[in-house]
């Protein structure tokens, strides 16, 4: 079935190569169990050549990382994993990052992860301390490619320089990026990405699903609280344009198109899916390209 199997990207110089959309899992676990029903999510996924899935410890008090590993062992070859450590304010010293990550293991059922990154640059724990431990994770055959999330472009030329001392590359860093939030752009963090050949993966790449919906969609709760204000006054002004864009190219639909913004910037999208209609629908955003002008356009529209 797949014929996006040619879009691929490399994950920095870390030697793995992912499908250059992925797949998020933050809501395929909650309260430490995995959610039913994602079997045909998953075999959508590989079917259509989307290699890479997104999970954490965190993500449904690792429900995600479960569920996750319930399916992998359906799938020859796997797929790629990644996952991320979280500095909780009782994690303080280097080892605690090795615990954790054998706890991943454990709830994936694998002897090692693909890609292990830090979730957050959380104090008083020094970047460097558990950028680290990282290198150790790599060193120790715990994980095959390490990385950073929600990391600054100052922290994260810091962690490249620590992991560059052990002889690791920086694989990946890990922020929110999409048509209304474009802070990697604005900040520096996508041209330092560009200049350390570190790959930005791009999570809420549709915005909580303000990119997929209609401007009277409910802006209640999360989605609220991130997406209020200003984004929700400039929501108004990207549904003709998307949609115009999307009839320019076949009738893609307006998530196609912003997951397509992001592959034109460069960075790996990964939105979440929950049925196998998501998931076709996000794979649709691979295997064509918008024109220079409607990237410029889009850049007007947005955030």
């Amino acid at each position: 079935m797949s014929n996006h199997a040619e879009e691929r990207v490399a994950l920095g110089a870390s030697g793995l190569t992912v499908s250059a959309l992925g797949v998020g899992t933050n809501r395929w676990g909650a309260a430490g169990a995995a959610r039913p029903g994602l079997q045909p999510v998953f075999a959508e996924a590989l079917a259509r050549g989307i290699t890479l899935f997104d999970t954490a410890e965190i993500y449904g008090r690792g429900g995600s990382e479960r569920a996750l590993g319930s399916l992998l062992a359906t799938a020859n070859p796997g797929p790629v994993v990644l996952s991320k450590f979280f500095p909780m304010p009782w994690r303080l010293r280097r080892p605690a990052l090795l615990r954790a990550l054998r706890g991943s293991l454990e709830r994936l059922g694998l002897p090692r992860v693909d890609v292990y990154l830090v979730h957050f640059p959380i104090p008083p724990v020094p970047i460097e301390t558990w950028v680290g431990a990282l290198a150790e994770a790599v060193h120790d055959g715990l994980a095959r490619a390490v990385g950073v999330s929600n990391y600054s472009a100052a922290q994260m030329r810091r962690a490249h320089a620590v992991l560059a001392a052990h002889g690791v590359p920086l694989a990946c860093n890990e922020v929110e990026y999409s048509l209304l939030k474009r802070g990697p752009e604005k900040n520096s963090l996508l041209a330092a990405c560009r200049e350390l050949g570190v790959t930005l993966i791009a999570y809420r790449p549709l915005a909580l699903g303000f990119l997929t919906a209609h401007a009277g969609a409910d802006r209640t709760g999360i989605r609220g609280t991130a997406y209020g204000g200003r984004y929700a006054r400039m929501i108004s002004g990207l549904p003709g344009l998307l949609a115009r864009i999307g009839t320019a190219h076949g009738g893609k639909t307006a998530p196609q198109v912003a997951l397509n913004w992001l592959l034109c910037k460069g960075a790996l999208p990964i939105p979440g899916a929950t049925s196998a209609s998501h998931l076709r629908e996000n794979a649709g955003a691979l295997g064509w390209r918008l024109t220079p002008e409607e990237v410029s356009a889009l850049d007007s529209a947005g955030g």
